[in-house]
């Protein structure tokens, strides 16, 4: 197990994209804490599985990613019952698709607190003790949004933008530091929140659930099919090894070719 005793905190990752991480690092002998919301008692079973799969701990904590108070507690309390987290995943995000200037404020904001200043704030406690040890490693989940655009989706793709604008720059501070930082940017994955927001799109662009399924969602990825969360977490295990320790402040597309236009 090439993870073992090393702690991992994994945000956004009760379901979809984060969880399938979190299972790949528990797999590999990482102790994990997860963070998100769900239904208490399928939390409990992951977290179960999680100990299962690693031979260690696994703790929860479903600190709301926007309350940068709850940030701070989730990482003490992960410092405390584990130790300060190795790997960092950043993965937690939320989407809202309208018209800017029909978009709500307050859903602007949120986007914006939960898909980029949390990163901020997880990095910022997380990153001293990394650097303390000589060895860390921040993978931030970010999108194909995070090179090009879509329409509708203002926030989500300022954002993904800032994300990747982060990652570089931290990278480039933490750079003799043992620390790596790389954000992995998917195409579209079939998760909750991408299945979430095709009833946006339709009223949206007054579409059907299909046409949105076909026309919109997988007309930029020329292997029209979606990313599996398999396939992104296999990524985020290679930038935890040492065969990747030379890969830092690094984009890396997963969007079945949609970027490369």
């Amino acid at each position: 197990m090439k993870l073992q005793g090393k702690t991992a905190l994994v945000t956004g990752s009760s379901s979809g994209i984060g969880l399938a991480i979190a299972r790949a690092l528990a797999f590999e002998g990482a102790s994990v804490m997860i963070n998100g919301f769900g239904d208490p008692q399928e939390i409990e079973s992951i977290r179960l599985e999680l100990e299962a799969s690693s031979g260690a701990q696994a703790h929860y904590d479903g600190a709301d990613l926007g309350d940068a108070t709850a940030i701070e507690e989730m990482i003490k309390r992960c410092s405390h019952e584990l130790t300060a987290p190795d790997i960092l995943v950043n993965n937690a995000g939320i989407q809202y698709v309208s018209p800017v200037e029909d978009f709500p404020v307050e859903k602007w904001e949120a986007i914006l607190r939960i898909n980029l200043t949390a990163v901020f704030h997880t990095t910022r406690l997380c990153l001293p003790a990394m650097r303390q040890r000589g060895w860390g490693r921040i993978i931030n989940t970010a999108s194909a949004h995070s090179l090009v655009a879509s329409p509708n989706k203002s926030a989500y793709v300022a954002a993904k933008h800032g994300v990747a604008g982060f990652t570089k720059t931290v990278a480039l501070e933490a750079a003799r530091d043992g620390v790596t930082v790389n954000c992995i940017s998917p195409g579209y994955v079939w998760t909750t929140l991408v299945e979430n927001q095709i009833p946006d799109t339709m009223k949206a662009r007054g579409l059907t659930r299909e046409q949105v399924m076909n026309d919109v969602l997988l007309a930029a990825q020329p292997t029209k099919r979606f990313v599996t969360v398999d396939e992104v977490a296999s990524l985020a295990l290679y930038l935890t090894s040492d065969g990747a320790a030379s890969i830092t402040g690094a984009n890396l597309s997963m969007d079945g070719g949609w970027t490369a236009a």
